[in-house]
């Protein structure tokens, strides 16, 4: 299994962290360690002073595929939920400055974590998706898909002119603006529409 991630792909998102609103997407990957289990508490990492909640939709890969026309794309995942992709944002900024990959700062363990699997219908692709993260019951994010730059077909098609596409591949397809610090303590609570699917204590 692997987990594919988006940057930077709401403009607003972009900006908030001075970063230039990329041509194509900025595909950056986790490891199967990332991914965070259920049933094993989410603890604040000792390397970091600065960790920052990165809440986004998350397409399940059905089907393996290479090479894939964004025509097709559509055909190739089944189920989407919301994450969060963690961030150790001092540690990226460090890294940045020096001109090194920022793996430390993004592929940790533990530091992607998914909601309950949602089955994708077509009543649910044809208008657009909310989502939102609360942060101790208050909403800090809010995202819509058809603010993404980059649409599911146009990052599935991109990450397979270069990667293998496998089943049972997760795809984080961006955050919007709206990231921040988390603490010990905090709860976070994902919702796609109106549905929670995930809740998660920082210890």
């Amino acid at each position: 299994m692997k987990i594919f991630c988006v940057g930077r792909n709401y403009a607003e998102h972009a900006k908030e962290l001075g970063n230039e609103v990329p041509d194509e997407p900025v595909i950056f990957l986790k490891p199967k360690s990332a991914l965070m289990q259920s049933h094993i508490p989410f603890y604040y990492p000792e390397f970091t002073n600065e960790l920052n909640y990165e809440a986004e939709l998350v397409l399940q890969i059905s089907k393996n595929g290479k090479y894939i026309h964004e025509h097709h794309a559509s055909k190739y995942y089944n189920a989407i939920t919301v994450g969060i992709d963690f961030t150790a944002r001092d540690v990226q900024q460090e890294l940045k400055k020096k001109g090194l990959p920022w793996e430390k700062a993004k592929a940790w363990d533990n530091s992607a974590l998914i909601g309950q699997w949602i089955n994708l219908t077509p009543s649910i692709l044809k208008n657009p998706i909310h989502f939102s993260l609360l942060l101790n019951n208050e909403a800090v994010q809010s995202g819509v898909s058809t603010d993404m730059i980059f649409s599911f077909e146009k990052i599935i098609s991109n990450i397979s002119q270069y990667f293998s596409l496998n089943i049972g591949d997760i795809v984080f397809t961006g955050t919007p603006s709206g990231v921040g610090e988390c603490v010990v303590g905090d709860i976070l609570t994902g919702y796609f529409e109106k549905r929670k699917v995930f809740e998660v204590e920082i210890k």
